[in-house]
């Protein structure tokens, strides 16, 4: 490939980390909408994010596997069309007023992503120099930390509308006012998934038009001796993936129900708080680089014991006051998970040998806990207050916590993943 054709590639593949990025990060905006437009419990809320988070355990091992017979551009290219085809769908949805029309589309946009993250990586380290592959992962990644950052910013502009009414004024609306009102609600995310669905198939169309290297998968050369003994027998890997289960749980608990939790406990509107969200997210990014630094310092096990006890003091500190200090105590919270995934999953797989793609494989898979545990912090939420529900996170970071101090006479990992 020339060096004008490599650039295009590179880019092209960095792209697909601001999209998935994107698109994950618009669930925390969508949550609190489709709750209004289609009158949900926060229960029933929850379910966008176990739409999307379902699909990384299932659909993971058959992206692999298509990935191997067809190769990584027809892969890349059937994410990017899953996906357009999936936002494409929200118009439909908007126009029924349907939440499980929405749900199905979701997870269709989610199994397009799972594709996009599993060809991603390795390929963005073959385009160009190897002694530089390192640099470009990190580079392209970063574009995700920007999308995570830009999507509630773009959500709250766009799609929310910043007016909630009370009981006491639904209650006062005839049938066909309240219909409208909620028709009008909905019908605010169909032109922004249009676009983002536009944009995605021209992404699809360059990335098919585009020369791309196929990546050649090398043979594995281990002893007997390397692949003795069952996976499940790795405890420290079996460890790291309870942990990463609950942390990506936690993740995903804080940040969903953050614009829900501003309004109830400090009276924020809904485009405000989604503004604080997107500051939130930003804090994550700069968080990954300050703990990156501070790991030169401290061993990364001592380091991610510290701030999940942090996290913990915070979400207490979330769950039993009120005003901005519940808030600003949230946003902190992003910024002491910004190293929690990579350090989980280096330290879960350190040490396993010929058994580390497996290892890897397992720790990718528990991404689902994103889908199981927002769901049961909607039933506490609807049984008791959003306020009380984030105990739910707090308790997963106590596992991490654990997890953590079993490792703690670790000295040097290498941090390979991000999350």
């Amino acid at each position: 490939m020339t060096d004008r054709k490599t650039r295009l590639a590179v880019i092209l593949i960095t792209s697909l980390f601001f999209l998935w990025g994107f698109a994950l990060n618009l669930n925390p905006i969508l949550i609190p909408h489709l709750k209004k437009a289609c009158q949900l419990s926060d229960f029933q809320s929850a379910l966008i994010d176990s739409a999307s988070y379902i699909a990384y355990f299932l659909i993971a091992l058959p992206a692999g596997l298509f990935m191997k017979r067809f190769g990584y551009k027809a892969g890349i290219t059937l994410g990017l069309l899953l996906f357009a085809f999936g936002t494409f769908l929200f118009y439909p949805a908007a126009e029924f007023r349907q939440f499980s029309f929405f749900l199905v589309a979701l997870f269709i946009i989610a199994s397009g992503l799972t594709m996009l993250e599993t060809a991603a990586n390795p390929y963005i380290t073959v385009l160009g120099d190897p002694e530089s592959a390192t640099q470009r992962l990190n580079f392209a990644q970063s574009f995700n930390g920007l999308a995570a950052f830009l999507a509630p910013l773009m959500g709250g502009m766009f799609i929310l509308s910043g007016k909630n009414l009370t009981e006491q004024q639904q209650s006062a609306m005839t049938a066909d006012q309240l219909d409208a009102y909620l028709n009008l609600e909905a019908a605010s995310v169909q032109v922004p998934f249009i676009i983002i669905g536009v944009v995605v198939l021209i992404v699809a169309v360059l990335i098919w038009r585009t020369k791309l290297p196929e990546i050649k998968e090398e043979e594995e050369v281990v002893t007997q001796e390397e692949v003795t003994g069952s996976i499940l027998g790795e405890k420290n890997l079996i460890l790291g993936v309870l942990a990463q289960f609950f942390y990506v749980g936690a993740q995903v608990c804080i940040s969903s129900f953050f614009i829900r939790f501003s309004d109830k406990v400090a009276g924020i509107d809904e485009i405000s708080a989604a503004y604080l969200l997107s500051a939130a997210f930003l804090s994550f990014m700069i968080g990954r680089f300050i703990g990156t630094y501070l790991m030169r310092f401290v061993a990364p096990p001592r380091l991610l014991a510290i701030y999940s006890v942090i996290n913990l003091g915070l979400v207490l500190v979330a769950v039993l006051t009120n005003g901005m200090v519940a808030i600003y105590a949230l946003v902190g919270v992003q910024f002491f998970m910004s190293i929690m995934f990579p350090t989980i999953f280096a330290l879960s797989i350190r040490g396993l040998g010929a058994k580390t793609k497996i290892g890897s494989s397992l720790v990718i898979m528990s991404i689902v806990g994103g889908a199981i545990f927002p769901v049961i912090m909607g039933q506490v939420s609807d049984i008791s207050s959003i306020q009380t529900a984030y105990i739910v996170p707090g308790v997963c970071f106590l596992v991490v916590l654990y997890f953590a101090i079993k490792n703690n006479s670790i000295k040097n990992v290498k941090l390979g993943a991000s999350h």
